[in-house]
């Protein structure tokens, strides 16, 4: 009787392990230790944030980003209004953008199954997000401090 009831413990203890080690692999965390997931959420937001801001705004899609503006305007149904507006605004193409990146390079964030995918997307979307706006603030501050110093040189010529 002590035999079989060893018999039995162990094999409880072996599907409970079993279980243990598949929930703790699979869906609970990630294998990669978590400061090489935040650095990759900081470099693979880089990529994202280049691609969405310059479909969005540099002068290369002027032509196709002019074209979504007039659709997302003159259209009279509401879904094209939409679908054209996401090519216009840095904000909406990043969670696209986004999508493709994590299709591309399987990135997860805490999580190893589906909830790894919907952390990492959303943080991937917001640190874009804060490259972007720290790069527009930057930018507009090089193009203040160029018009200045244009209007300086302007007064310094005309006094000559």
């Amino acid at each position: 009787m002590l035999a079989y009831t060893d018999k039995i413990l162990n094999r409880l203890n072996w599907i409970i392990n079993k279980a243990a080690n598949h929930l703790l692999q699979k869906h609970l965390i990630m294998n990669t230790p978590l400061n090489i997931q935040i650095i990759w959420l900081f470099v693979l937001a880089l990529p994202i944030a280049c691609i969405a801001w310059t479909v969005t705004h540099e002068e290369v899609f002027r032509e196709p980003r002019d074209y979504c503006v007039r659709r997302c305007r003159d259209s009279k149904m509401v879904a094209t209004r939409k679908f054209f507006y996401l090519f216009t605004c840095e904000y909406c193409f990043s969670h696209y953008v986004t999508i493709g990146m994590l299709v591309i390079t399987q990135y997860h964030l805490l999580f190893g199954d589906w909830r790894g995918y919907l952390v990492g997307g959303f943080a991937l979307v917001f640190v874009a997000n804060v490259y972007m706006s720290l790069f527009a603030l930057i930018r507009t501050d090089l193009k203040k401090v160029r018009l200045e110093a244009e209007q300086e040189e302007g007064k310094h010529d005309s006094m000559k």
